[in-house]
């Protein structure tokens, strides 16, 4: 997942960066609206974050241009302007949300997720896509995202994936696991299961801070957030 930034303040330009990359994302940054717009002519990008006061084209009239030729990529724009005002002005223009500095880097990432959540049930319908904190399953792709990631896994890896999400939190047992995923009995003191459980906790849970996989010891696994 891209992310072009336009913050012309040099520290917190790498210092977003830096965080925002920590998460995942891959982030170019830029630190005025002529350059901003030369980077898109050759490069696309999934989420773009736009000061306003920067030099040569400010963030505003970079949004506008967006706008005329993209519709769909998410913009947030990330201000010291608190005004009513300004948030109309970039609103009108299309903008997505709008941020007021300081703000917490956690709060922009909430916000950013959110909007990726919104992007993909434009395109599949409700049912073919389950949402769990930061992890996108896309039934009919046979896709999986964490943090605006695709995170490649094998079908019976997102077989059990789906079958866990599809518990809505519920902890389902090894027997469980076999019937519905592999859809014949084994013995359940092999440790198919476990493996496979390992397998998904080193794509989906070992490079994040929050853990969705989780074990309820002599009952059996769930997927949560918490």
């Amino acid at each position: 997942m891209k992310i072009l930034l336009l913050e012309d303040d040099l520290i917190l330009s790498a210092e977003l960066c830096k965080f925002l990359e920590s998460n995942h994302f891959v982030c170019d940054k830029v630190y005025d609206g002529d350059s901003f717009l030369r980077k898109i002519q050759g490069n696309t990008y999934d989420f773009y974050l736009l000061d306003i006061n920067v030099p040569k084209i400010n963030g505003l009239d970079v949004c506008q241009t967006i706008r005329s030729f993209d519709k769909t990529t998410p913009i947030i724009i990330i201000s010291a302007y608190g005004d009513i005002s300004d948030k109309k002005d970039a609103f009108s223009r299309l903008a997505d949300d709008y941020l007021v500095k300081p703000f917490q880097f956690e709060e922009l990432l909430l916000r950013m997720n959110s909007l990726l959540r919104r992007k993909l049930p434009s395109e599949n319908s409700d049912q073919d896509l389950i949402v769990i904190d930061d992890l996108m399953i896309n039934k009919t792709e046979q896709k999986v995202f964490r943090a605006g990631q695709e995170i490649a896994l094998t079908l019976k890896e997102f077989q059990l994936l789906t079958y866990l999400a599809e518990a809505q939190g519920r902890t389902v047992s090894k027997q469980q696991i076999t019937e519905n995923v592999w859809e014949h009995h084994f013995n359940t003191n092999t440790n198919t299961v476990e493996v496979y459980i390992n397998f998904l906790r080193k794509k989906i849970d070992k490079d994040f801070k929050v853990k969705l996989i989780h074990t309820r010891s002599g009952f059996g696994y769930y997927l949560n957030h918490v």
